[in-house]
């Protein structure tokens, strides 16, 4: 049997049959190197750049070893650190799940108790959860966590920046003190190499790729446009390369530019702290499936939304620094596909473009759009030849 399939990873077959069916028949490195330890009851560390295929290097072995719950009182638990990611991991182990005869519940604020309460009560096998709401609900007694013996800590890195890690070592504490942990995160240094050390026993590390997103991945590009001609620009964007991510720096810009781009033909949704949490929800699956064209975001979705085949990223509004740079472009080029990111460039941002440059690493002239360029994205990152990339600066034209 080759190592190269899931089977062989120990998979059990009733799963690997669900993922043929779904055509994933070829794991993943960061799934090949994770899941035969998981299995084991390893503590595992994983390290690996978004889009990597990291829920179901986690997934999988939780599924497998799960056994029926009692109400209230779980199995396996995985904390992220948004609503939106903690609703994505529910649904993407859903169906596998299902095969197990087993159940999942979502549990993160913005939306009542009461659904995830029921759902609690009868007796969901796996919680995956933001860490404020379940601390709610665990204050009340709607659960326990005594039964849990799988613990995931998805995105670690972003639960330290969101000042949640000592909500999360007080949850870890509650469950099963033969507990597995689990723990993922884009760096392991500072506070998140704290917290594995003490969750963690024996540790095993696995490290896949670059630590954050892998920028070269994509092609990058910086277009000289008129801030008046940006939205039209952006529609001109997705009607050439398709599923777009667009980002924009305030709640306000996001819904006026989504429905700019509706005026002009192309649907678009918003996604920002602003709206609420059905919105939200019902705007990221009208994006995944293809409903409509373009999620326009604010940095709420830089980080914690996750959507495969995104053909292009759009810095509608420059980002405020190379980090958010870097994680608003990991939207696109994911787990080995391409993609193509696009800063729109008036001249007033001419300076914070070339420090935002250096930063990132990205090299790259500021030059006319043209979609001879972005329609066949490359493997990584253009260099230059000029020293000066803003020298001289074009008259921006719309392409036709």
């Amino acid at each position: 049997m080759s190592e190269s399939t899931f089977a062989a990873l120990g998979v059990p077959l009733d799963l690997v049959a669900l993922l043929d069916r779904a055509g994933i028949t070829e794991p993943f490195p960061i799934q090949a190197a994770v899941i035969p330890d998981t299995l084991a009851g390893r503590d595992v560390a994983g390290r690996a750049p978004t889009g990597s295929g990291k829920t179901l290097a986690f997934g999988l072995p939780l599924i497998t070893r799960l056994v029926a719950a009692k109400r209230r009182r779980p199995i396996a638990l995985v904390l992220a650190p948004t609503r939106e990611l903690a609703l994505q991991i529910a649904e993407d182990l859903r169906p596998f799940l299902r095969v197990r005869r087993r159940n999942v519940v979502a549990i993160y604020g913005g939306v009542g108790y009461g659904p995830q309460r029921k759902a609690l009560d009868a007796g969901a096998e796996l919680v995956v959860a933001c860490p404020g709401r379940l601390e709610d609900l665990l204050s009340t007694g709607a659960l326990t966590l005594a039964d849990v013996r799988t613990v995931v800590v998805d995105e670690a890195d972003r639960m330290a920046d969101m000042g949640f890690l000592p909500a999360v070592r007080r949850i870890i504490d509650q469950t099963h003190a033969e507990r597995q942990v689990l723990l993922f995160s884009a760096t392991f240094d500072g506070a998140v190499g704290k917290l594995a050390s003490a969750v963690q026993r024996n540790q095993v590390l696995h490290e896949i790729g670059p630590e954050g997103p892998d920028v070269t991945a994509a092609e990058h590009l910086f277009w000289a446009v008129n801030r008046a001609e940006r939205a039209s620009m952006t529609a001109q964007v997705v009607r050439e390369l398709g599923s777009t991510m667009v980002f924009c720096r305030t709640r306000r810009g996001a819904d006026q530019l989504a429905q700019q781009l509706h005026r002009a033909g192309v649907a678009a949704a918003p996604i920002h702290g602003g709206r609420s949490q059905a919105q939200r929800e019902k705007a990221l699956r009208s994006f995944a499936r293809n409903t409509v064209s373009v999620l326009v975001a604010t940095d709420v979705a830089s980080r914690g939304v996750h959507v495969d085949d995104v053909a292009a990223v759009v810095h509608f509004d420059p980002p405020e620094d190379a980090a958010t740079y870097v994680h608003r472009s990991g939207r696109t080029a994911r787990a080995g596909a391409t993609g193509v990111v696009i800063s729109l460039i008036d001249k007033t941002a001419e300076r914070s473009t070339r420090r935002l440059l250096r930063e990132t690493g990205v090299e790259v002239k500021l030059s006319t759009p043209s979609f001879d360029v972005a329609a066949v994205p490359s493997p990584a990152a253009p260099r230059i030849d000029s020293a000066d990339p803003f020298k001289p600066i074009a008259k921006p034209r719309l392409a036709v």
